[in-house]
């Protein structure tokens, strides 16, 4: 963090606070974290929005969503920051599920990375579900993994950045967990993060099981529902050809923007921005 960063998470819970007395419509389970700078102008108070649901990916929590969620926050939209288990397309999107079925009202999907597997499966069949926003995502059409989509193209450098970590579960089966290597974590996940910032990623991210990466998607909601894409073009995770290719065969709206994978971080103002976008077009 920086320097004046107390002063700064004041001043920005303050922010949250204040968005959050003057009203936010929709679900009971608004999860609000702090961030920085504003978005555009707040909606009329009857205009209601949506309820966003945030699922982050593989190498993160929901504290990647931070700055987002304070600009949602501030155009009065509800947020959940759901908590993504990193075990599985399937198993997750049932955890998605529970989270979507406990909000009221139309919901927007939104999927960074791998919870791009997760929200594709989640909304198929939802008619909660009214839109679908992927950041620098996985677009899996049934049969894909994650980790074919990633070698589709060139350009990805995590596998030699990766620490694998064996466990055992209750019932006796084992797996391998994944983390990106601390001192490899801000070249290879957020280039364009401060190195301070990068370095609290790096000691707080969450470990995906491979095996997770490796499971085929059954269903594509990106089918049957409108979607938007965000794909980064500095991106070493996921190549930015991968991410065109699976945006235009989603037939979504595209927005490119040069960040690396991190792009929440590094770009909330446009996550947020079209995160509206799609919810304006579903109302």
């Amino acid at each position: 963090m920086s320097n004046n960063g107390n002063g700064r998470f004041r001043r920005r819970s303050i922010r949250i606070a204040t968005a959050l007395a003057a009203g936010i419509a929709g679900s009971g389970l608004v999860v609000a974290c702090t961030a920085s700078t504003t978005h555009a102008g707040p909606p009329t108070e009857d205009a209601p929005r949506p309820t966003v649901i945030l699922e982050h990916g593989a190498f993160a929590d929901g504290s990647s969503w931070n700055a987002v969620i304070e600009k949602l926050l501030e155009d009065r939209y509800p947020v959940v920051a759901a908590a993504n288990p990193l075990r599985g397309p399937a198993g997750d999107a049932a955890a998605l599920r529970t989270v979507i079925s406990r909000v009221d009202g139309p919901v927007i999907l939104v999927g960074h990375s791998y919870g791009g597997s997760v929200i594709s499966a989640a909304a198929a069949g939802n008619d909660k579900v009214k839109a679908l926003v992927y950041v620098a995502a996985f677009l899996p059409a049934p049969g894909e993994t994650a980790l074919e989509l990633t070698g589709k193209f060139p350009g990805t450098t995590l596998p030699g950045t990766l620490n694998p970590v064996p466990f055992t579960n209750l019932d006796g089966s084992t797996g391998t967990d994944l983390y990106i290597q601390q001192d490899k974590f801000r070249a290879q996940f957020a280039a364009d993060v401060p190195t301070a910032d990068a370095a609290l990623m790096a000691a707080s991210q969450r470990p995906i099981a491979q095996a997770a990466l490796e499971e085929k998607a059954t269903v594509a909601a990106w089918a049957e529902k409108p979607s938007w894409d965000i794909v980064t073009t500095e991106d070493l995770n996921i190549p930015v050809e991968g991410q065109r290719f699976m945006a235009t065969r989603a037939k979504a709206q595209i927005t490119e923007v040069d960040a690396s994978h991190s792009v929440a971080v590094s770009h909330p103002d446009v996550v947020a921005d079209v995160i509206d976008k799609a919810a304006a077009a579903t109302r």
